[in-house]
């Protein structure tokens, strides 16, 4: 006998076994999909894990439904991957599955009704609703659910369904279909019996009479003659200025053949436009200290100051890996960033970059993924934390920009995976090598270069020896006493706003909370309303005049009156975007002022539009969250304002002072790129604190002594290693109890 275990796409932890017949066994390679029957109805896409001879022990072992693949979805080293993610994170392979494939390769069940001729029925047991499905039926041998919720006007159909199943009068089963279709696009052509000069010139003297159908092919002809491309109706059709069913008539009289062609959703329209990267001494030199690590250690990890120029390194250690004919995967933290990267990497590899993000359409994330498995299209892989999935066949470089970033975490749901740290398990697959580049890098990289585990590169100089902007505080606790701010704005920030506007320059205003303010409070009893969810605070969005949870999208309406007390005084706290945005526009009537945070770039090209505008110069002041504070490049930013620097370092996390030191210097290093020294002020209530004031001298060093010197006194990591137990339940008193247990048991 013949059986394959396969992962089914459910958060389960074992591999099932299913029996296959001899045929079977001679088609299945592992990594293929099969369907698979679970359960009492259910059929699911699995993935065969291994192909054996042992039955087993406890159920017998059903036949799949039928194989999906003529070759496999999953690569081998794939399989391996998945293997060491789920038992490092701790999680069943079937979580790691449904992360990695887009959802059109998990193709779906869906119930299907069909009558039941095994009997003949009697119709006048049958009530309205019944009926109504039992004609529809008559002229069409299957109905979807969906059908025949529109067939009865009504959404809850499954109980009528139950009743007609019953009287046995219908069968319902399960079908299998496909997510994914290509993108099909119809071409035209001139029918090869009119190839010859004299048969054409028959043909239009026949058309005399039919002056359209006589511009049509003039059209074709013109085309033809300048692109050797093939043409489309839609083309043709705007060229000749004439309706397509002038185009049908001759494709009916066969002088003109219409076919089609599958084609990518995403493809590179432009040209390549650099080759050469002319790099300074200290690129040059941090560039041979990146190929000299390689040689010693697989991970490098390179600490560039902002604007020094890490980019252009990146761009000749791709065009290195291309050259051995080894594919690149560059990750990204945010897809914010990717915009400008993208640009950047078409203008010297063309078609070769590929992007990958949860932005992208499932049909579009598909194409992506059977271009690198198939190895027919594009070498480099920009992506987001998800990318570290895709079918690679011969990786040879992985670059993690940003590599601070906490983004590259993933919370929920499982897999909960770092793909900093996953990346350079990848990478060991492949015998690759990993480079993780940073202005400020993260503690525990840091103390990996240090303790030896990745080699070290640094670049110390911006770009062109422009200098590093000027970072100055700004106490707000002396300028309330003095009166001396105008709503969350100090004279110092507003003074330093005029004089940019007026030299003609752009400003950047970081503040790290979207919405109106972050809570709404009473004044009497101090009630501020929380989300039944979550027991978290509500954000109020003042666009939709709405409370939002931040973490599981719930909302409702403002209210007017205390849901505690029913006094009337409530008052909003704390600042957010878009509260900034509502005081700049107030103040600076005559400029523009954009906002870009979560609300604000929801859809596809949200990113793009803004950060466009604000390169075209569009936007005067742009007011954001962290998502300005990464790797972005624009040319006229003068002047950075952070709002307010006191949130970021209360943040309840032994983290927090280490990513305020980051984000701070980051958003900073938006100010001041091209020639002229760029100004940053930063607001905050205590200008005296030591990570404020290692800003301010860009001391990364200072920095890491003081916060390893922390972590090594209360055993945090990179010293000491950190598990985090989270227990949940509907009722406290046992969750409460249950964790006092745990924890007393731990310490015992």
């Amino acid at each position: 006998m013949n059986f394959i275990d396969v992962i089914v796409p459910l958060p389960l932890h074992n591999t099932f076994t299913y029996a296959i017949d001899d045929e079977q066994a001679g088609a299945l390679r592992d990594g293929m999909r099969v369907a698979v029957p679970f359960g009492k109805s259910k059929v699911y896409t699995a993935i065969v894990y291994r192909i054996h001879h042992e039955a087993p022990k406890f159920y017998d072992a059903k036949p799949i439904e039928e194989i999906l693949d003529e070759f496999p979805t999953v690569s081998k080293n794939q399989l391996k991957f998945w293997d060491w993610m789920s038992s490092y994170y701790m999680c069943s392979l079937g979580e790691v599955l449904k992360a990695s494939l887009p959802s059109a390769f998990l193709l779906e069940s869906e119930t299907v009704v069909e009558l039941d001729k095994t009997k003949p029925i009697d119709e006048g047991t049958l009530d309205d609703d019944e009926f109504l499905i039992f004609e529809a039926l008559q002229h069409k041998s299957l109905l979807r659910i969906e059908e025949i919720m529109q067939i009865l006007e009504r959404k809850g159909v499954l109980p009528i369904l139950n009743r007609m199943v019953d009287k046995q009068a219908i069968i319902v089963n399960q079908e299998l279909f496909e997510q994914y279709k290509p993108k099909r696009v119809r071409y035209i052509k001139l029918a090869s019996e009119y190839a010859g000069n004299d048969a054409l010139e028959g043909l239009l003297n026949e058309l005399s009479r039919a002056p359209k159908q006589r511009e049509v092919l003039m059209s074709l002809f013109t085309l033809t003659s300048k692109s050797k491309k093939p043409i489309t109706v839609a083309e043709l059709s705007l060229t000749s200025k004439t309706s397509s069913a002038v185009i049908k008539t001759l494709i009916d009289k066969e002088i003109l053949k219409d076919y089609y062609l599958d084609q990518d959703r995403v493809k590179f329209d432009g040209e390549v436009t650099l080759k050469d990267i002319t790099f300074s001494s200290h690129q040059e030199k941090a560039y041979r200290s990146i190929k000299e690590a390689f040689t010693q250690q697989p991970v490098c990890l390179l600490k560039g100051i902002t604007s020094s120029g890490k980019t252009e390194i990146y761009v000749k250690l791709i065009q290195d890996a291309i050259l051995d004919e080894k594919q690149v995967l560059y990750l990204v933290p945010e897809i914010a960033l990717t915009t400008q990267l993208i640009k950047r990497l078409q203008s010297y590899f063309g078609e070769h970059v590929l992007i990958y993000h949860s932005k992208y359409s499932v049909n579009e994330r598909v194409e992506v993924y059977n271009h690198i498995k198939n190895g027919t299209k594009g070498r480099i892989v920009i992506g987001a934390r998800s990318s570290i999935f895709l079918p690679f066949k011969n990786l040879g470089l992985i670059i993690i920009d940003e590599s601070h970033e906490s983004t590259f975490k993933q919370y929920d749901p499982a897999p909960r995976y770092n793909a900093r740290d996953a990346s350079v398990v990848l990478a060991n697959l492949f015998n690759a090598n990993v480079l993780m580049g940073s202005a400020t890098p993260s503690i525990e990289s840091f103390y990996n270069a240090k303790a030896g585990k990745f080699g070290y590169a640094e670049l110390n100089q911006r770009y062109g020896n422009v200098l590093p902007p000027e970072i100055e505080l700004v106490n707000i606790k002396e300028k309330y006493k003095k009166k001396l701010m105008t709503g969350h704005f100090s004279d110092s920030l507003l003074e330093e706003i005029k004089t940019v506007l007026d030299t003609g320059e752009q400003i950047i205003l970081f503040q790290n909370r979207r919405g109106y303010s972050p809570y709404m409070e009473c004044f009497t009893c101090g009630h501020s309303p929380q989300c039944p969810n979550c027991d978290v605070s509500l954000t109020f969005h003042s666009y939709k005049n709405q409370l939002r949870c931040h973490y599981c999208g719930f909302h409702m309406a403002v209210q007017l009156d205390c849901m505690k007390c029913g006094s009337n005084e409530i008052t909003t706290k704390g600042l957010g975007t878009e509260q900034v945005e509502t005081e700049l526009k107030e103040l600076f009537p005559n400029h523009n002022i954009g906002r870009m945070d979560l609300d604000t770039t929801r859809g596809k090209h949200g990113y793009e539009k803004i950060i466009t505008a604000f390169e075209n110069e569009e936007i005067d002041i742009l007011v954001g969250t962290q998502m300005l504070s990464k790797g972005l490049d624009f040319r006229n930013v003068a002047l950075v304002g952070v709002m307010n620097a006191d949130s970021l370092l209360n943040f309840p996390d032994f983290r927090a002072h280490e990513r305020s030191f980051q984000m701070l210097l980051q958003v900073a290093g938006r100010s001041g790129r091209t020639k002229k020294r760029g100004k940053v002020l930063i607001q905050t209530y205590n200008p005296f604190h030591q990570i404020l004031q290692q800003v301010t001298t860009n001391d990364y060093n200072g920095m890491f002594k003081d916060q390893l010197e922390e972590r090594h006194h209360y055993k945090y990591p990179p010293i000491y290693r950190l598990i985090k137990f989270t227990f949940r339940g509907r009722d406290f008193n046992t969750v409460n109890e249950a964790s006092l247990w745990f924890a007393k048991s731990l310490k015992n």
